[in-house]
């Protein structure tokens, strides 16, 4: 049980948590920019919807390992100095944009579109109908797949440990490299990642069944009182008293 020492080690704790605050960043700036694409998309300006999708191809059609090292590498040749933290959160952000861009195209496009006609003949413009009809019904169908993304995310920011982040997969390798023993280290790595996918995916859980409507319906529902009958009573004759 050598790994579990290891894993309640400072060395560990500390890479743990800075492979948290990568993964949060990360995916933070690859959903905001995700959405950002996905709606220039759907402009009418067609060099708009040609850059956003000349984006999504060039970054899904690349390996996100070739897009770090190339952020690491060639950004200091452009006078562009950046820690290797930086360096790592703005390569997988960027990459996770192009993925998260097609998550919100296709929650956008699963909102009936008769909530925007609906919302259009309300008087409603264009950026109130998207802010307040379209976006909160989209959401619950982007969530899941957010989810994903996010537990992948959490799995590839390993890759930073190239560039010298000093995450769980580089703390494993330099431990296992100092004492051999491989299987402690690595051991340790295990247990700090598949605690924090266990953490993710319950908050995920947690967060889809409260946006869940029809669920928070029949909760209300089945807190609601149940109307007692009205009691009958056999009307009595005065007089036959």
């Amino acid at each position: 049980m050598e790994f579990l020492h290891k894993a309640v080690s400072a060395d560990f704790l500390t890479a743990s948590m800075l492979t948290f605050v990568l993964t949060v960043l990360s995916m933070a700036l690859g959903v905001v920019g995700g959405v950002l694409v996905a709606l220039l998309k759907g402009v009418r300006f067609a060099p708009l919807r040609w850059l956003a999708d000349a984006y999504i191809w060039f970054f899904r059609g690349t390996p996100v390992l070739l897009q770090l090292i190339f952020v690491f590498n060639v950004l200091p040749l452009w006078g562009l100095s950046l820690s290797p933290f930086t360096c790592a959160v703005i390569a997988l952000s960027l990459n996770e944009i192009a993925y998260m861009a097609e998550i919100v195209r296709g929650g956008l496009l699963g909102v009936d579109k008769g909530q925007r006609t609906a919302a259009r003949m309300l008087g409603l413009s264009e950026t109130s109908i998207l802010r307040w009809v379209v976006l909160p019904q989209a959401t619950r169908l982007i969530l899941p797949p957010t989810g994903n993304q996010f537990i992948g995310m959490l799995k590839t920011s390993a890759l930073a440990s190239v560039v010298s982040v000093q995450d769980l997969m580089l703390t494993a390798q330099r431990q296992s490299a100092a004492d051999f023993d491989y299987v402690g280290s690595l051991g340790a790595a295990a247990v700090h990642y598949l605690v924090l996918t266990t953490v993710f995916t319950f908050a995920l859980r947690r967060l889809e069944r409260h946006l869940d409507v029809n669920r928070r319906a029949a909760a209300r529902r089945t807190k609601e009182p149940v109307p007692r009958e009205p009691v009958l009573t056999a009307a009595v004759d005065p007089a036959a008293r």
